[in-house]
């Protein structure tokens, strides 16, 4: 079993910067496939970045960068001039044979 807490979500206005952590209970050393997802009241949950060949979506691009710490066992999202189109709850997954996913956090996007 893996746990995941994703924290730093709130409340931005337009163009402005949140980072996204994700803390795992286990080594993430040897794990590519992990990245974050997320899901806009009323929407289905929209991937938005990988890991593995830092993939970002279209619709973040250029705004959104993934990134992770081996040693603290955490994966960030830098989000950048956000939108309020982003506004969404923001989710992190971690795959080791079975998906995991964290709880979730909210990040709403003022205009």
């Amino acid at each position: 079993q893996v746990q995941l807490v994703e924290s730093g979500g709130g409340l931005v206005q337009a163009g402005g910067s949140l980072r996204l952590s994700c803390a795992v209970s286990r080594s993430i050393f040897n794990i590519n496939a992990m990245g974050w997802y997320r899901q806009a009241p009323g929407k289905q949950r929209e991937w938005v970045a990988t890991i593995s060949r830092s993939g970002i979506a279209d619709s973040v691009k250029g705004r959104f960068t993934i990134s992770r710490d081996n040693a603290k066992n955490t994966m960030y999202l830098q989000m950048n001039s956000l939108k309020p189109e982003d506004t969404a709850v923001y989710y992190c997954y971690v795959q080791v044979i079975d998906r995991y996913w964290g709880q979730g956090t909210q990040v709403t996007v003022s205009s």
